[in-house]
């Protein structure tokens, strides 16, 4: 005989399914719903003109990696996808380790202000996130152009005869996204220097430990799930950029997202493009994985 505690709860559960029910139904069909449609369109055979035809093929899988020769039929790896992806994964790791370099110190000097002055500086470094990233784009262009203001001034101060060719190389594309994406660094280190206990670097300094030794020992690890954080929101948005490669590289510097977006466009291989999809969401769920672990063995380490 259930109690009148037992009724109630078991209404509780209902109404509280009833109020979730309407989130749940967008998971599903606007974020699960068209992951499903892709994950079905890599296992068929792309179409003459574009879309697919309903008949199951592996071949999409097959050409992520490998490719045969069109004369001799021969095997061999797709050295032009393998290339894009290689480009990818290093440009963001190099994106992270920059962001990295410049964030930390900016985080710190914010976080050591006065408290007044935090929210200033703060405000500064979100501006340029109220800027539509096409135009922050363009101004990087700007700079490093042949005719742009970086090459002037070399040339006007006598230290080179000719422009360095700067744009559409993968040096371009490192300095576009290590500006665009800078903030994401920066914002989760401060946010984690902000609750330092700075009488920790007091005590080692007081313990006669050199800066290099307060920055490894103590504030360093202190701080690490912010930079861990950081990285990952660098790293990941970096692996699927397609404005900013678009724009620096010209074309000639493809990054996955536009090999991904050439696919779908140009060459109408919906199939291969939708295993290239695949393949990115599969290399962004590694890095989280790896942030996840990185973040619970600090909190086992803290415990």
């Amino acid at each position: 005989m259930t109690t009148l505690a037992e009724t109630r709860a078991r209404a509780t559960r209902k109404a509280r399914a009833l109020l979730l029910a309407p989130a749940m139904a967008i998971l599903v069909f606007a974020a699960s719903g068209p992951l499903i449609i892709v994950v079905i369109y890599s296992f068929l055979t792309p179409g003459d003109y574009g879309g697919v035809e309903w008949e199951f093929s592996l071949k999409a899988w097959f050409n992520v990696v490998a490719e045969r020769d069109f004369f001799t039929d021969e095997l061999r790896f797709a050295d032009a996808h393998l290339s894009v992806f290689w480009r990818s994964i290093k440009l963001s790791i190099l994106t992270a380790i920059l962001a990295f370099i410049f964030g930390f110190p900016t985080a710190y000097f914010i976080a050591t202000r006065p408290k007044k002055q935090r929210d200033i500086w703060m405000l500064l470094i979100m501006i340029p996130f109220w800027t539509n990233l096409l135009i922050r784009t363009f101004a990087i262009m700007e700079l490093i152009r042949n005719q742009g203001t970086v090459n002037t001034a070399l040339i006007g101060m006598g230290l080179i005869d000719e422009p360095i060719q700067m744009l559409f190389t993968e040096f371009s594309l490192l300095l576009g996204m290590t500006y665009v994406y800078l903030p994401l660094m920066i914002l989760p280190i401060y946010a984690s220097m902000e609750r330092l206990d700075f009488s920790l670097v007091e005590a080692g300094y007081d313990l006669y430990a050199s800066r290099l030794k307060v920055l490894t020992k103590i504030i360093f690890p202190l701080v690490k799930p912010g930079v861990v954080a950081g990285s990952i929101l660098v790293f990941v948005p970096c692996l699927g950029a397609y404005v900013t490669p678009r724009v620096l590289g010209g074309g000639k510097q493809l990054m996955l997202g536009n090999l991904i977006e050439l696919q779908f466009g140009q060459l109408r291989n919906w199939p291969l493009g939708a295993a290239l999809s695949l393949s990115l969401l599969a290399i962004v769920m590694v890095a989280l994985l790896f942030y996840v672990r990185a973040v619970s063995r600090e909190g086992e380490s803290n415990v």
